[in-house]
């Protein structure tokens, strides 16, 4: 990452800012006020010396976004809403992958290497969008849990089934047997390695009776499990993510002290708030500097086929649900379809294609093409659906 003066961080919080109060007095999803902040800044002229890549979005950013929404997932409910959620995570991801891979090759001429790191890459959604737009919209409890979990677990899913693409395209052993068995390894790992880095931090926090230790132990736990996971070649999404349940539905409860429990959520709402705002105020610049016009095509047909994707991991896995205590409503469904939204890893992902590969180039625009359709036009309408989900909840306004 290039070299952060104070001014250049200084400005992008406070743009950040002034987009907060702006977009929540004239209700627009603050994601889309800081894209649209990031573009202005862009076509005004202003270049910060911070670049969107791969090593700032998944060592500095992603780590407190996932950990901070982590935090809020109980386990009663998780166990609860299990069998959905982690259907809709795993097996709606491997289907909607499959769905935009064959649609890439078939349809727009690309190799099927290129299709399936493509693919896999796009069907991560953005839980950074999902939570930032379900908080603001008080959405109603199962829904936004169902959302907040599926999106988080998603996230780890499409970012697993990427490594092993990568892999497999670096001459890695492809068989059936392999990729399941590397697949669960990964998963497994990287959850195993989120309980144990942050269940050895809360003992340690459990000897402290200052709120500020037991802070910083939590810190230690969101980055250090995303690290070792990365380093010992698990999951690191995953990892972060087991790491923020722990702490979350057992820190407050048992090894906290009270004060170090109220701190906590506090503390990591502003991390998230820093995090959040930086990633899409960045997205808005890059987008900025992408030329539509040369892919055009492919990023239509890409678009289309996410979209056709998604629905393709929603509805049927939902309908299987159909007759049992986990069922959803077709509204709920609607909205798990089109709040799917793509956005930070999605680009990360891209971003960290090896340039060797032929449509490296068109293979960036038409993603940053599809993270811009998510955000400003399923962003944008996404709080209609969601007032109308709520409304009929029987919730007040």
């Amino acid at each position: 990452m290039n070299h952060v003066n104070v001014v250049t961080l200084g400005l992008l919080l406070f743009v950040a800012c002034v987009v907060a109060i702006v977009t929540r007095r004239i209700g627009l999803p603050y994601t889309i006020g800081l894209v649209v902040a990031g573009i202005g800044l862009s076509v005004a002229g202003y270049r910060s010396n911070i670049e969107l890549t791969p090593e700032l979005i998944f060592t500095f950013l992603l780590p407190p976004l996932v950990f901070e929404a982590a935090l809020h997932l109980k386990w009663r409910r998780f166990r609860e809403e299990a069998s959905l959620v982690l259907s809709l995570a795993f097996g709606g991801t491997l289907l909607s992958a499959a769905v935009v891979a064959a649609g890439m090759h078939w349809l727009v001429g690309w190799g099927w290497l290129a299709s399936l790191l493509f693919g896999s890459l796009i069907a991560a959604t953005d839980p950074v969008s999902v939570v930032a737009m379900m908080k603001e919209q008080d959405a109603e409890p199962r829904l936004r849990f169902v959302m907040e979990a599926e999106s988080l677990l998603n996230d780890g899913a499409a970012a697993v089934l990427f490594g092993l693409c990568v892999a497999a395209a670096a001459g890695a052993s492809t068989s059936a047997g392999t990729i399941a068995l590397s697949f669960a390894v990964t998963v497994v790992g990287g959850i195993l390695c989120g309980v144990v880095v942050a269940g050895g931090l809360l003992l340690v926090a459990g000897r402290a009776d200052d709120h500020l230790v037991e802070l910083t132990l939590t810190v230690l736990a969101a980055y250090g499990s995303f690290l070792i996971a990365e380093a010992i070649g698990v999951s690191p999404v995953l990892a972060t993510l087991a790491a923020g349940m722990l702490v979350g539905n057992i820190g407050p409860a048992r090894t906290l002290t009270e004060r170090g429990g109220e701190a906590l959520i506090r503390f990591w709402d502003f991390a998230a708030f820093l995090a959040n705002s930086v990633i899409f105020l960045l997205i808005g610049s890059r987008e900025a500097e992408q030329s539509l016009f040369a892919i055009l095509w492919p990023a239509a047909i890409a678009t289309l086929l996410v979209l056709a994707g998604r629905a393709a991991a929603i509805f049927p896995i939902a309908g299987l649900f159909a007759r049992s205590r986990a069922a959803i409503d077709g509204l709920t469904g609607a909205i798990l379809f089109w709040g799917g939204l793509r956005g930070a890893l999605a680009l990360a992902l891209a971003l960290a294609i090896p340039t060797t590969l032929p449509e490296h180039d068109v293979l960036i625009g038409v993603a940053f093409a599809v993270v811009a359709f998510s955000i400003f036009i399923q962003g944008a309408t996404m709080p209609f659906l969601l007032r109308k989900a709520k409304a009929r909840s029987g919730d007040p306004q």
